[in-house]
């Protein structure tokens, strides 16, 4: 198992699965089994494909900036920048376990919106 190319595939699966493609994301970077964590996704890789179909579809006019990767022993951490439509943007952390064989098998998250003021000059991502 590689530290680097776990994180390049947790990268590339996200990336095509929030650019419109997720079925083809789980083909190619999901084990036998997927575990989600995110109270709005259902378990499982089809219910993560229904979703991130819908969300494609519902919004289409948004991108990604991954900021950071890290990885350490079977977890890869994403630390984004998203911006929907309106300029709506958000903040995401999302951990991706990984099995033996250097497929994705568990997923956790957490978000934030980036509020139109803050107390300090520093960015959020």
């Amino acid at each position: 198992m590689s530290l680097e190319k776990n994180k390049e595939s947790a990268i590339a699966f996200y990336k095509m699965a929030y650019e419109g493609n997720p079925k083809k994301a789980v083909e190619l970077y999901v084990g036998d089994e997927y575990i989600q964590h995110n109270p709005v996704v259902g378990d499982g890789a089809g219910a993560f494909i229904e979703y991130f179909t819908r969300m494609h579809e519902e919004y289409t006019d948004k991108s990604i900036e991954f900021v950071r990767a890290v990885a350490e022993e079977d977890l890869v951490a994403l630390h984004t920048h998203q911006t929907w439509p309106d300029n709506d943007e958000y903040v995401t952390m999302d951990f991706f376990r990984f099995n033996n064989h250097g497929k994705i098998v568990e997923h956790w998250d957490a978000i934030q919106q980036i509020p139109e003021r803050s107390e300090n000059k520093n960015k959020m991502y």
